[in-house]
Parts: structure tokens; sequence; C-alpha cells
């Protein structure tokens, strides 16, 4: 039930906002939250900002949050080289800031195909120049060096309409070399645990909020806590009729959750 849910795990690009515009809805929301006693976190598969890069956008919008409440593929996949790939090298395409990001965990980067490189680490990557996809391709052709996908994600949302997200930079690579990288974020379960651990949260006081079936409403249904899809992003009603991952509840907007979250617990 929804007046139960205590936990929201927001996804960002598409649900809370666009670029750099907050949709209405999402700030009053997110207050609401934390006034009840809440927790708001954001579950991103953008890989091109770091959590601190989104502590300070988000006060930009008025909104105060720390760092553990964003839990971004770029951190998760973090975390995962820093568990599987301490000490080799990582050819990584993405933007400055996922690169330091990778690099403050203690990873050695480069942007070169360089004999030794153990594994092609693909994120949203704004500053994508041709070289550099020569190069991955380069090293995909190669005997043991492994492929990670920050996210799955095909296309971002934007003001005009979309770009190619990582799984878009991704499908370009298969088509040249065949090889199909093993994604980090959404829809991995393990991006939901980082935040319900943290306050020991109960599957039933949890939702995960998102405009994308096959990657917000899998990942909530894959850590077995109920979803929520909201039509300001990629996904359409109709879009429901053949959906494999069928989201519990809908909503138009940001504006409308909050106003039935409300309702739910008997607040007009």
């Amino acid at each position: 039930m929804l007046a139960e849910k205590k936990y929201f795990l927001f996804d960002i690009d598409g649900t809370l906002a666009v670029d750099d515009m907050l949709y209405p809805g999402s700030r009053e929301l997110i207050a609401y939250i934390e006034a009840a006693g809440g927790r708001a976190f954001y579950i991103t598969n953008n890989s091109v900002k770091s959590r601190k890069d989104y502590v300070a956008k988000f006060a930009r919008w008025g909104i105060r949050t720390q760092e553990s409440q964003f839990m971004t593929a770029s951190y998760a996949s973090c975390c995962h080289l820093k568990e599987h790939y301490s000490g080799k090298k990582l050819f990584v395409l993405g933007t400055p800031s996922f690169v330091e990001e990778v690099k403050s965990f203690g990873l050695t980067v480069t942007e070169c195909a360089e004999p030794d490189v153990a594994c092609v680490v693909a994120g949203f990557d704004r500053m994508l120049r041709y070289e550099k996809v020569e190069a991955a391709c380069e090293l995909l052709f190669r005997q043991g060096v492994d492929f990670i996908g920050t996210n799955p994600d095909l296309r971002c949302p934007t003001a005009f309409g979309f770009v190619p997200d990582c799984g878009g930079i991704c499908a370009m690579l298969h088509a040249a070399t065949g090889r199909t990288p093993r994604y980090i974020g959404k829809p991995d379960a393990g991006i939901v645990a980082l935040c319900t651990e943290q306050v020991h949260a109960r599957p039933e006081e949890v939702l995960v909020v998102g405009d994308r079936l096959y990657t917000d409403i899998a990942c909530g249904i894959n850590a077995g806590v109920e979803t929520a899809l909201v039509y300001t992003g990629e996904a359409r009603p109709a879009d429901l009729a053949e959906a494999e991952f069928m989201p519990d509840y809908t909503f138009a907007d940001m504006e409308m959750l909050y106003q039935e979250y409300k309702k739910s617990r008997g607040e007009v």
C-alpha cells in the first residue's frame, strides 16, 4: 500500500527533472517524505556526474542532500571495479567527472589501447571522440579484456527529446565487435540494497519511482519492492500493454504522486 511507504528511491532524469529543470511536485514530495520521518534516495543510471556533483545540483534546486543518498551507476560501477580490478589498468569511456571518480577509488585509468589493459569501462560519455571508440574496439577484439557498462539505458532524456546514453554507446561497440558488456547499474538489484541497508528498511516500506520499465521498474522488481512509473520520461501508457516489467502504480507526473501519497495518509 502507498501509505506504508517511508523510503522512496527516485530515478532523476525523466522522473524528478529534465536537464536542469525540476518537475512540479518533485521538491514538495521530497520535503513531505522527510517531514513524515521517511527518506528520499536517488538511484540514477546517469554516469556523467559524481555523487558530489549531484549534491551541488540538488542544492541549486533548494534541496539539501548528502552523498549517501545518491546511488549512481558510476558509484556502483566504481565499487565493482575496486573489488575486481584493483591494481589492474582500465580503459574508460566517460566524462572527466566519471574518470576522476574511478581514480578516487585508487584505480588506474588510461585512454589509450595499452597492452596491459584489463577491462574496457563504458559510461555515458558526452565528450566521446571517435579516436576513443576506435581504441575501445581494438581492446575488445583482444583475448582476456573484459567489458563493463555503467548502465543499459539506450537514451537519456533532454529538453528537446533524447540523446544516446551508455546503452546506446555500448550498442555501437557491440555492432562493431560483437561484445556485450556486463551492466552494473539498474536493473541490477544491488543499487537498491545500497540504499535500503542504510536505513534497515523493510521491503513493504520501499517504493522505487522511475520513468523506464526496463531499468527503473525492473530494478524494483528484481529487488522485491513495489514500483511506481511516471509518464514524464521515456515510458508511455501504451507501453504497458506488452510490458515485461509491470509497475504497481502509475502516475502522470510527480505532482500526481505527491497528491496521491498525501491522500493515502489521510491528508488532502
